[in-house]
């Protein structure tokens, strides 16, 4: 199939962009990278009167520090994550998520912030930004506003975001000091969206866990963090007993979704199994003092 028919705009200004927006309202699509979108137009599954070209605004187009931390624009290709010399230093865990995203092709392409803006439950961004305590900033004809990833996610492929409002800026704090981190899915194939996947944080304050954080995706209609997880996990003594729980608690209290792909049993079977991996693999990065 092919779209349906529509204006195309291509701004070259936040300013103009704004005001595209604020003329067609839910008429318009943004395009960025267009590696969610092109697809949804040649199913019709997106019909927009009018196509948002934001990729002639320079000013999208970063990756710079921020608060010890970085911030990106809505135009940075997600291939730039994994060279850029700042996310190398500074965040490190972000550049491994990145590897996890489709293939190179895709990444060559498709932009963080984009990604971010999809809101696909099944994609690693949104879960790196849920447990990484990612900020980001929405621009809308009132001026902007800042969000977190639960302001933002609402469910599948839906955000808080309106019409009108484009997000401009992802940011990224560092990690704790001494923070170890993994990253665990299960897909069909590599490069598949994930059928179950958990991005966890933790840092280790002498014999016990001090900060946990643990964000699942592709389970259910948004990536989620646990507290009931990650509050066994604090102030507790790294065991395989203490994990084990943690992971038979993760299988207990998330609520999947069954597809043509999996059922919801098998998704919160196989969270409890990565569920065990991650914290593993996080304390032993934890354990060496490194974050890469």
């Amino acid at each position: 199939m092919k779209p349906v028919s529509f204006k195309y705009s291509a701004p070259g200004s936040l300013a103009e962009a704004a005001e595209v927006l604020a003329r067609y309202g839910t008429d318009a699509k943004v395009l960025a990278g267009g590696q969610s979108l092109a697809p949804l137009l040649n199913m019709r599954l997106a019909r927009p009167s009018v196509l948002v070209d934001i990729n002639r605004i320079s000013e999208l187009s970063y990756i710079r520090a921020s608060d010890g931390g970085i911030a990106i624009g809505a135009t940075t290709r997600q291939c730039q994550l994994e060279t850029d010399p700042l996310v190398v230093e500074r965040l490190p865990a972000l550049k491994a998520v990145v590897k996890w995203i489709g293939h190179p092709q895709i990444r060559n392409r498709g932009t963080v912030v984009g990604s971010l803006a999809h809101a696909d439950p099944a994609a690693e961004l949104p879960a790196a930004a849920l447990a990484f305590e990612a900020e980001l900033t929405a621009l809308g004809p009132n001026g902007t506003r800042q969000l977190s990833p639960d302001d933002l996610y609402l469910g599948y492929l839906f955000t808080s975001l309106e019409p009108d409002e484009l997000l401009t800026e992802v940011r990224f704090p560092p990690l704790p000091a001494g923070a170890g981190w993994s990253l665990q899915e299960v897909s069909r194939r590599h490069g598949d969206f994930a059928l179950a996947g958990v991005i966890t944080v933790l840092t280790l304050g002498g014999e016990q866990i001090g900060e946990a954080r643990v964000a699942y995706f592709g389970l259910g209609g948004r990536a989620v963090r646990l507290p009931e997880v990650e509050g066994m996990l604090r102030g507790a003594i790294p065991t395989e007993e203490l994990f084990e729980a943690a992971a038979a608690q993760a299988s207990s209290a998330l609520e999947a979704d069954g597809d043509i792909h999996a059922s919801a049993e098998y998704r919160r079977s196989i969270a409890g199994v990565i569920t065990r991996r991650a914290l593993r693999e996080a304390l032993e990065r934890a354990r060496r003092g490194a974050t890469a």
